[in-house]
């Protein structure tokens, strides 16, 4: 229980750590949460027309969503045992998604979660994780529209997890997928009305 617990909570402190929002800061940008969407990830950050920024923010909102279960991974096999490795890393997952959607340090308004729950699934179990960034990728060529490719490789995330990893991991990805498709609920009133705008168009969305 106390490796549960630590696990989940080491996940949520990491994944708060607000990247998009420090960088913007610290490159003179003023506060992401006052430019296009309002949000903190690397999509909005991309709205600032600097392409290194955003790039940065994806790579580290992926990253610290995986050092969360790969720490979690690898102190409770070291403790605990593979299975208890397996859980604490699902549950430093799932934290580390809860944190940077809810991050306690901005009032719990966080970002979506996209490039955390690529890096989680990526930690956690490489496959699915992987077959989530072609999904992305290949909707992102066809369609140029970043949350649609979002939605759609996290919605394939739970069949995928499954097949590759079990139960648990498939349990983790069904959270991950209610919990993105929760906090991306206005772009996809804008999908349906085919209002979404297209990546690197930097046009002001709510």
């Amino acid at each position: 229980m106390l490796t549960a617990l630590a696990a989940a909570l080491l996940g949520y402190l990491l994944g708060s750590i607000p990247f998009g929002l420090v960088l913007t800061r610290l490159a003179g940008l003023g506060d992401i949460r006052q430019i296009g969407s309002g949000n903190i990830g690397a999509t909005n950050v991309l709205r600032t027309g600097n392409k290194a920024l955003a790039l940065a923010t994806l790579l580290l909102d992926s990253g610290k969503g995986a050092v969360a279960a790969l720490v979690a991974l690898d102190l409770a096999g070291r403790f605990a045992g593979p299975d208890a490795a397996l859980l604490a890393a699902v549950l430093a997952a799932g934290g580390a998604m809860l944190g940077h959607s809810f991050p306690v340090w901005l009032g719990f308004k966080g970002g979506k979660g996209v490039a955390t729950a690529l890096g989680v699934l990526l930690a956690v179990c490489w496959p699915v994780g992987l077959l989530a960034c072609v999904s992305w990728l290949a909707m992102a060529v066809l369609f140029r529209i970043s949350s649609l490719s979002a939605l759609t490789a996290i919605a394939l995330s739970p069949l995928t997890g499954w097949y590759f990893g079990g139960p648990l991991v498939a349990g983790l990805c069904l959270f991950i997928a209610v919990l993105v498709f929760i906090r991306h609920e206005a772009n996809i009133r804008r999908l349906l009305k085919g209002e979404e705008p297209k990546i690197g168009a930097g046009k002001k969305a709510a």
